[in-house]
């Protein structure tokens, strides 16, 4: 009889000092907004041609950042599920920025 284990996952770190939280938050900001912020700065800028073509190129490439985030903090058995930007900034900040900053 073959049994199979399921792996315990992690939980999404908890962020206890303020510091932590703020540089949380900027990073979401960052990850979500950046390809709005991008074409509304060029349509006011260039033109609407020009925006939706540099909204949809930083869409990819924010999202192939958000990727690279995810794939360098987050266990590796922990990779197939879904994690909102909220949760990748969590980890992000937890596993890189904040290491050793955080109250036991």
């Amino acid at each position: 009889m073959q049994t199979d284990f399921i792996d315990q996952i992690e939980p999404t770190p908890k962020l206890t000092t303020k510091k932590c939280k703020i540089i949380s938050f900027i990073l979401r900001i960052f990850l979500q907004y950046t390809s709005y912020i991008v074409g509304v700065l060029t349509w006011y800028y260039y033109d609407y041609f020009i925006a939706i073509a540099l909204f949809l190129l930083s869409f990819i490439i924010m999202g192939i950042v958000r990727s690279k985030l995810m794939h360098s903090v987050i266990p590796p058995s922990q990779h197939e599920y879904n994690y909102n930007t909220k949760g990748i900034a969590d980890w992000y900040t937890a596993r890189e920025l904040c290491i050793g900053m955080e109250e036991v």
